[in-house]
């Protein structure tokens, strides 16, 4: 569960929190640089302390003068100490002390009297004076005629302090600088990197408000952004054109639906009209009108499954998954109900065996369709020649063929040749063939046939025989 301060964070204009992250970021770094930095002088002000400490000489007559001093009781002096001469104390295996002069007495560690007693040969650590000073305490053994003196020289860290609060001032100053430039960087940046995210936003908040579907954005460079754009542009075609084939799907839909609804609704009210009037329609006529309000009837269900199977999204072609269908049954099976609905004609059949992956109710549709349309372009007594060959299915019937400039047309939804247009149909069977083929990989095409009518070919890749279940 978050916290209300990330709650708040979030709540943040992106910008913002880039801003924060930004300044958060170079913060740590320069505060881990400051601290890097710090420590590494302050060891080597201590260092060269250290290093002070151990190369500083007393004179040996200052050791005796400071023995004889301390031995007879005589007070010693903390006045200015001359340049030459180190302030220092004797110190006595017992523990006690001597402080020289010019000298501020420095508290007795345990390790001073260690090497008083020639436990240790020197010793090097911090210490205070009796004021409570702070001090670096150099403790090692002189020869003074034929004695051996423990004596402790001593440096104030004070020496380095000043030196490491002035370092520290210097620091936070820098870090404030730099911390207060990188968020100012870090807005700056951030205002100009999301610049086309904003643009990106106004567009979608301008489509979600006014439905307009022909913005776009302008794509600059070849960054994310840019392939963001790209993409949102590519979106906002597609659905544009989505919109726009929807639109005239039922424009036309419309205008197919009103024709035989028209002829339907025209029949049924003389129908009407002759049970209304009493006036009886001649058994011939009304045998004529029932039999065209049959045909209207069958004419609307075809229009609207051939409808119907046009919505559905194109990546969902048919009822059922694709799956291994044996493209030679299925057309045999569409033989026998195009030589049905083809009284008259012979519809002559060679079919090799050949297996394809495609859903089969939507792929048997396909074939009755393209049979359909051989059959309805037949004149009385034609033949329809059916072939599948090597993966290739053929049909070729005996009609007057398609003129040369209406081929590129054929596939298109609600399209029909002006030789087409008083014969029934909705314009949608080739489309819905077009369809089928092209999402189970395959390609279709009709071309002239020698001798007069059409040839429909269509291959779909597949194999002779029938794979083996996975």
């Amino acid at each position: 569960m978050s916290s209300p301060v990330a709650r708040r964070f979030n709540r943040l204009p992106l910008r913002s929190r880039l801003a924060i992250l930004t300044a958060a970021a170079v913060a740590v770094a320069v505060a881990a640089s400051a601290f890097a930095c710090w420590f590494l002088t302050r060891s080597q002000l201590r260092d060269e302390l250290d290093s002070s400490l151990q190369n500083t000489t007393v004179e040996g007559g200052y050791i005796q003068d400071t023995v004889i001093n301390c031995r007879s009781g005589q007070s010693t002096s903390n006045d200015k100490a001359p340049p030459t001469v180190a302030p220092m104390q004797v110190v006595q295996p017992d523990g006690t002390r001597c402080v020289g002069r010019w000298s501020q007495p420095v508290k007795v560690e345990t390790a001073d009297t260690a090497v008083a007693q020639g436990l240790e040969r020197s010793a090097l650590h911090d210490g205070t004076t009796d004021k409570g000073e702070p001090v670096r305490v150099l403790t090692r053994n002189f020869a003074v005629g034929d004695a051996r003196v423990t004596v402790s020289i001593a440096r104030p860290l004070s020496e380095i302090d000043g030196a490491l609060s002035r370092l520290v001032l210097l620091l936070v100053a820098v870090a404030g600088v730099g911390v207060v430039g990188a968020a100012t960087a870090g807005l700056w940046v951030a205002r100009s990197g999301l610049r086309p995210v904003d643009q990106l936003t106004g567009a979608v908040e301008h489509i979600a408000r006014t439905e307009d579907l022909a913005v776009r954005i302008p794509v600059e460079g070849e960054d994310e952004i840019a392939r963001l754009s790209r993409s949102f542009n590519s979106m906002t075609a597609a659905l544009a054109s989505s919109r726009d084939r929807q639109q005239q799907l039922i424009a036309d839909a419309g205008h197919e639906l009103r024709t035989p609804l028209t002829s339907l609704r025209t029949n049924i009210d003389l129908l009407a009209r002759s049970e209304d009037t009493g006036r009886a329609i001649p058994p011939e006529d009304r045998k004529e009108l029932l039999a065209s309000v049959k045909a209207q009837m069958t004419e609307l269900a075809e229009l609207i499954g051939d409808l119907q199977e046009l919505s559905r999204p194109e990546a969902a072609p048919g009822s059922g998954p694709m799956q291994i269908v044996a493209l030679h049954e299925s057309a045999e099976r569409a033989v026998r109900r195009a030589r049905l609905r083809g009284t008259g004609l012979t519809i002559n059949a060679e079919l090799e065996p050949w297996f394809v992956r495609a859903e089969p109710t939507a792929l048997e549709r396909a074939l009755v369709n393209l049979l359909d349309n051989a059959v309805k372009f037949s004149p009385a007594g034609g033949v329809v020649d059916v072939a599948l060959h090597k993966g290739e299915l053929t049909v070729r019937d005996r009609g007057p063929g398609i003129p040369a400039d209406d081929l590129p047309h054929v596939f298109e939804r609600f399209w029909r040749s002006p030789s087409a247009r008083s014969l029934p149909g909705s314009g949608l069977g080739l489309s819905i063939v077009a369809r089928t083929v092209q999402q189970a990989g395959g390609e279709v095409a009709l071309r002239g046939a020698e001798g007069g009518g059409t040839v429909a070919a269509l291959r779909i890749p597949g194999a002779p025989t029938e794979p083996p279940a996975l």
